[in-house]
């Protein structure tokens, strides 16, 4: 290949993995950053029980968006053409987890030590924020709808789609630990009733989730 064939050629790489990332930020970002019940549910645990279990929990958020863009980008609108049969028996089965989820957090509240909260470990926090994000198929459908309208980044090599997912998870990220951090902020700081409501709301919040999603279905 002639050198000026071969310096064009890396340049267009480039610019296709420069427009991969840049996707990726926009779509990681763009399905973190609006404030739904997960939101609320990472700034009271921050709130609750400090940095640490809030930065495990956010990682499991930001795990599920991960999946979500490397399915969407592997097979794109496929992925939304498999699930569209099955869209209403996984929008109750969510509803269902969603709602079980929202009754025992309310529940567990009147016996939540007013000292100190009692938390699951690091892991178990990770993998229920992983399982509360991945029960919601709307984000598969964002995702698969996201890259259909990116034909530059659906066609793109391999190269540029592992920069997309990558991108994507790690802008997610980095929202959920800004709620983390949020709540950190104001673990002990505020009174027990202060704690308490944002947990109502939190849990409140993924009730009328769910609710909405079987009314939907």
């Amino acid at each position: 290949m002639p050198p000026r064939a071969a310096q064009a050629g890396a340049r267009s790489a480039m610019s296709d993995l420069a427009e991969a990332l840049v996707a990726g930020l926009l779509a990681g970002w763009g399905v973190a950053i609006p404030l739904g019940a997960i939101g609320v549910m990472l700034v009271d645990l921050g709130m609750r029980a400090g940095l640490r279990p809030a930065a495990s929990a956010a990682a499991g958020v930001a795990a599920a968006d991960f999946l979500y863009a490397a399915l969407a980008a592997s097979a794109g609108a496929a992925a939304a053409g498999l699930l569209e049969p099955h869209a209403r028996a996984l929008q109750l089965g969510a509803a269902v987890v969603l709602a079980v989820v929202a009754v025992l957090g309310l529940r567990s509240l009147p016996r939540r030590p007013r000292s100190a909260d009692a938390t699951p470990s690091g892991r178990g926090l990770f993998l229920r924020f992983l399982a509360l994000t991945s029960v919601n198929p709307l984000t598969v459908a964002y995702f698969a709808a996201l890259m259909a309208g990116l034909p530059a980044v659906a066609s793109a090599p391999a190269a540029s789609k592992l920069a997309f997912v990558v991108a994507a998870g790690a802008a997610s990220l980095s929202w959920q630990l800004v709620l983390a951090v949020t709540g950190a902020a104001l673990h002990r700081r505020l009174p027990e009733s202060a704690r308490v409501c944002t947990a109502v709301a939190g849990n409140g919040l993924v009730l009328a989730l769910a609710a909405h999603m079987a009314l939907a279905a």
